[in-house]
């Protein structure tokens, strides 16, 4: 892993790999918006693994997520957010099933798949038509993503490998400069989010996660 420079600054590194910053400085939530801003891909902390990161409104940097990962087009890219607000603005529709999941597990491991807006649901690949939404339990992503917007979010790995839980293995596994820039947050091995399809009802379960499916069969009640 490249070696850390001065507070704030990015670390030092060899040709093609990313630059690495520390989540615990000051400068570098500003950093990291600019280089979203750019339509760069940058990969971050979250309450679950590192994630790769891309602006919504940067079809060219959702794309190079895509590419970056390996990741198939026709599995889509879920979205975190940093409020609920935010959330609205990228739903379509908001039933009420979401509203009562995310008033009960938000911020935490459970994504919410709604309706899409038509105009990102086209950049987010798979049918188009839906979209998962997070808002995660993460301080510096909840940051972010109230600084520079709902974010394409996916696991920080290549596709069919297993996520990257430390910064060190997000340098390793990116260092051909698909990846601008690394946040590092320390270790990041927190269980998968849970996944409920709300655009049927009642909601069904995709992935059970770190929330048991009888909570949420509970909260829906």
């Amino acid at each position: 892993m490249s070696a850390a420079g001065p507070p704030g600054e990015p670390a030092a590194g060899g040709d093609g790999d990313p630059r690495v910053l520390s989540a615990g400085e000051a400068a570098t939530l500003a950093a990291v918006a600019d280089a979203l801003d750019e339509g760069a891909v940058v990969a971050l902390p979250t309450d679950t693994v590192y994630g790769l990161a891309a602006r919504l409104d940067r079809p060219d940097a959702t794309a190079a997520v895509f590419c970056a990962k390996g990741r198939p087009p026709g599995l889509a890219l879920p979205v975190l957010v940093g409020s609920w607000r935010q959330a609205r603005r990228v739903a379509a529709r908001w039933p009420r099933a979401a509203s009562m999941l995310a008033a009960r597990f938000w911020p935490g491991a459970l994504t919410v798949v709604v309706a899409a807006d038509p105009a990102l649901g086209a950049r987010l690949g798979g049918d188009g038509r839906s979209v998962g939404i997070r808002q995660p339990d993460h301080r510096f992503v909840q940051q972010l993503c109230r600084k520079a917007g709902p974010l394409a979010v996916t696991s920080a790995n290549r596709h069919g490998e297993p996520p990257c839980t430390t910064a060190g293995a997000v340098v390793a596994a990116f260092d051909g400069g698909d990846v601008t820039l690394v946040v590092d947050g320390g270790r990041c091995d927190g269980e998968p989010s849970t996944v409920v399809d709300c655009t049927v009802a009642p909601p069904a379960c995709l992935r059970e996660g770190a929330i048991a499916w009888s909570w949420i069969e509970a909260s829906l009640r």
